[in-house]
């Protein structure tokens, strides 16, 4: 059965930091990605990569947040630097399995960004 927990989540004022952690099991995951959902958006991908490492970022996330993962822990870790007020959202993880087009998710933790 294929799970995926994320933790890291909490409130943080503007200019700080949190570093989100997703731990997936139950298969071998070939992408891997964060979303997020802000009240009254849409999910949103921030960042992506593949199983070599590959990576991708919305524009918003450029610069200030790095996307990486520890393929012998199927982990993939979310480092937020520079948070501003528009980052406060859901942020949940994803990723395939190996051999198939289908994303799993995480339940979602929600990252606050105010003073």
């Amino acid at each position: 059965q294929v799970q995926l927990v994320e933790s890291g989540g909490g409130l943080v004022q503007p200019g700080g930091s949190l570093l989100l952690s997703c731990v997936a099991s139950g298969s071998f995951f070939t992408n891997m990605a964060w979303y997020r959902e802000a009240p009254g958006k849409q999910r949103e991908m921030v960042a992506s990569i593949t199983v070599i490492g590959t990576t991708e970022y919305a524009d918003s996330a450029k610069g200030r947040f790095t996307i990486s993962r520890d393929n012998s822990k199927n982990t993939e870790y979310l480092q937020m630097n520079s948070l501003r007020p528009e980052d406060t959202a859901v942020y949940y993880c994803a990723a395939q399995v190996i051999g198939s087009v289908t994303w799993y998710w995480g339940q979602g933790t929600q990252v606050t960004v105010s003073s």
